[in-house]
């Protein structure tokens, strides 16, 4: 893998349960990627303080910092999220406000692909259609199609094993991450 071919991707977790589906499924995204891709898995969001402006107005948290720089040096991220009361987790929110608010916000032109996933039969669809307004606002590039909303989730992704068993699942999964490759490749060559 030539450095000027591969892709440096990290994922975004917006679940802080040990065995989530979401834990589970950015674990097992590397080995669904193709072949010149790198997908590391970046901290907990739960590391972050509630966002408070007193609190950024006596400087940016180290956890802050460190998270906008991985998210910087990455050619693009992948947030893997429940859906909470019809929206994303306020773990998710409170980190993307944090990340709006740095000097050089990370997301800024930034390649996103976007998961989700659910015990009910939507996948957590309800909490794309939200993360998706907050990236607008953010000025990321987000990735339309193809979408990846699991739906019965506890059937198709084993926790434990920190795996997706069904093979379609991994197939949509996969279908994802490869066209996402293209995407971030791309707009890495806009950006030289």
């Amino acid at each position: 893998m030539s450095d000027q071919n591969s892709l440096r991707l990290v994922t975004l977790v917006g679940s802080l349960r040990r065995l989530s589906f979401h834990a589970a499924i950015a674990d097992c995204l590397q080995e669904l990627a193709p072949e010149n891709v790198r997908v590391t898995k970046l901290p907990s969001v739960g590391l972050l303080p509630h966002y408070n402006a007193d609190v950024q107005a006596e400087g940016f948290p180290l956890s802050v910092l460190e998270l906008g720089n991985a998210i910087s040096e990455a050619d693009g991220v992948i947030i893997v999220t429940p859906e909470y009361n019809y929206s994303v987790p306020g773990v998710l929110k409170n980190a993307l406000d944090w990340l709006s608010r740095l000097p050089a916000p990370p997301f800024v032109g930034k390649p996103v692909a976007i998961q989700s996933a659910s015990p009910g039969i939507f996948g957590g669809a309800r909490a794309q259609y939200h993360l998706r307004q907050s990236m607008v606002f953010l000025d990321a590039q987000v990735l339309n199609k193809p979408e990846v909303m699991v739906g019965g989730a506890a059937s198709k992704v084993d926790v434990e094993g920190k795996t997706v068993t069904d093979p379609q699942t991994r197939e949509i999964i996969s279908a994802q991450l490869k066209a996402f490759a293209l995407f971030a490749q791309q707009r890495k060559l806009l950006n030289k």
